[in-house]
């Protein structure tokens, strides 16, 4: 039997040389021997997750080791970024957009041998919206007033008002069922429904998972019996691991400026694709200056975003305009309305108050797209007069305590992971501490509606209204860089979701 060691890279948001003993299975036929296929996979993320429970706890990372492969939901992300049935088989939406039955599957088993029926969904709903609930994404839950469960395989959600997003919601990481009697371990030994189930976690180094024998899904064929993810944060050091066949697969490879040095290596294939990760600086919208929306327009405009994406990401990128990508539906470009101008920028800024500029401190994570970026940026806001200090912040948890959460900071860059998460804006609390009645109004009227034109215009209108304020700089939209063994197969090339899903991953002998 083969083993497969798996390194995951984070949304962007380390390591040591990894020997993994793989014991070689054979069969003999009467032809002669041969070598079984490996039925193992090693691979490699930039960012070790502080936990594996996606449902208590935002970084991303979380949902790359575990989603899909720990953890279900009621729904899915398929790689097409398109909504698909998985614990619920089923479901009928009434006519008012009030009320939303699913059918649940039936025979689905836990890791620990617990039954999934309308009960335990119940639960995983209730802890996500309950008034203690610690999910990063609660508010997905905000428009289910009442849940009933008429029978084991049924569940009733009745909602407050219509929830136009609600199935694409039920798929995301944040929206795993979990069992009740095993949740509030999750964090370090998960236990879900799915493909795989956790074996192991060495801090610092990797999480090992193996095949589920009893998965429930008879239509799947798993190829995998077992899979390593190892977290390495040195570019170099992944590029290495790569090379040396340490390390099966990078579905994020971190540092774009390396990707030539694997040009004529026919054992490793190079993957671009596409991802929702958007680069953006954010600012403090109620500190001064940023409180200025002159003085947001005008560091936007002291901004040239081709050379950022060709300093910061090799070229590799695209530049956006508002918080939303060419992926994402209704994408207007609007990268023209505050389009780089220096003179109008130095301008602008003598408008509102700071004809000599002013000072202040971005808090930027250690990853290298945050570092690099900030640079640029620094060198860029000198040519108006404004001196930017760079002050690295470990990610994520002292830029969670001091961003997120706190909002104690000036500007800072992070990339952005989920898609269509531009309803970020009308948070409040966020980070941004962005204001606007008027695009408050706008999302809410997206989810008022499930006629997907209506709900495009509207996203093209608050993309617009962002543009405009500019709550924060929008830079550009990272790609997927991935690198792996070309002989895996099953991969996702495209990043819908942030994930390493390994379903249907295999070895092509």
């Amino acid at each position: 039997m083969g083993r497969i060691t798996l390194l995951s890279s984070a949304a962007m948001l380390k390591g040591a040389t990894f020997a993994l003993a793989v014991a070689a299975g054979t069969f003999f036929a009467e032809s002669g021997a041969e070598a079984a296929p490996k039925t193992a996979i090693t691979v490699g993320m930039t960012i070790e997750p502080a936990g594996l429970d996606p449902t208590i706890a935002a970084p991303v990372a979380i949902g790359q080791v575990t989603w899909q492969n720990i953890f279900e939901g009621l729904t899915t992300i398929d790689k097409a970024g398109k909504v698909q049935p998985q614990l619920a088989e089923s479901w009928q939406i009434s006519p008012d957009g009030l009320t939303y039955t699913f059918k649940l599957r039936e025979g689905v088993k836990f890791h620990n041998g617990v039954a999934f029926d309308s009960s335990v969904a119940r639960f995983s709903i209730d802890r996500a919206r309950g008034a203690d609930s610690v999910n990063p994404q609660k508010r997905y839950f905000a428009s289910i007033d009442t849940i009933e469960t008429p029978d084991a395989s049924t569940l009733v959600l009745k909602l407050k008002q219509p929830a136009g997003s609600l199935l694409y919601w039920l798929g995301w990481p944040s929206s795993s069922i979990v069992e009740p009697r095993s949740a509030a371990e999750n964090k370090t030994t998960p236990i879900g429904t799915g493909p795989f189930k956790f074996v192991s976690w060495a801090k610092g180094s990797k999480v090992d998972l193996a095949r589920n024998p009893d998965y429930w899904n008879k239509a799947v064929s798993l190829k995998l019996d077992t899979a390593l993810f190892r977290f390495i944060s040195d570019p170099q050091a992944q590029a290495a691991a790569l090379k040396a066949g340490d390390v099966d697969a990078f579905p994020e490879f971190a540092a774009p400026e390396l990707i030539k040095s694997f040009e004529g290596d026919k054992t490793l294939a190079t993957v671009i694709g596409n991802t929702e990760l958007k680069v953006v600086a954010g600012m403090n919208n109620t500190r001064k200056p940023f409180s200025d929306k002159k003085v947001r327009q005008a560091l936007m405009m002291a901004v040239d975003r081709a050379t950022v994406v060709e300093g910061a990401w090799s070229g590799f990128g695209t530049p956006i305009g508002s918080h939303y990508t060419p992926n994402d539906r209704g994408y207007k470009d609007l990268t023209g309305v505050y389009a780089y101008d220096a003179e109008k920028a130095k301008a602008l800024l003598a408008e509102a108050g700071y004809p000599d500029g002013f000072t202040f401190t971005i808090k930027a994570p250690q990853m290298a797209y945050a570092q690099r970026t900030s640079q640029i940026l620094q060198a860029m806001f000198a040519e108006i007069g404004v001196t930017m200090n760079i002050e690295t912040t470990e990610f994520p948890a002292k830029w969670v305590a001091d961003v997120l959460k706190a909002a104690d900071y000036d500007m800072t860059i992070v990339a952005h992971a989920e898609p269509m998460d531009i309803d970020i804006y009308a948070r409040d609390p966020y980070y941004f501490n962005y204001k606007n009645p008027v695009f408050n109004d706008v999302l809410k009227k997206v989810e008022a509606t499930s006629d997907p034109a209506e709900q495009e215009k509207l996203y093209g209108e608050a993309q617009t209204i962002l543009a405009s304020d500019v709550p924060a700089l929008y830079l550009f939209v990272m790609p997927k860089l991935g690198v792996w063994n070309a002989k895996v197969k099953g991969l996702w090339e495209n990043e819908p979701i942030p994930s390493n899903v390994l379903t249907d991953v295999h070895w092509e002998e």
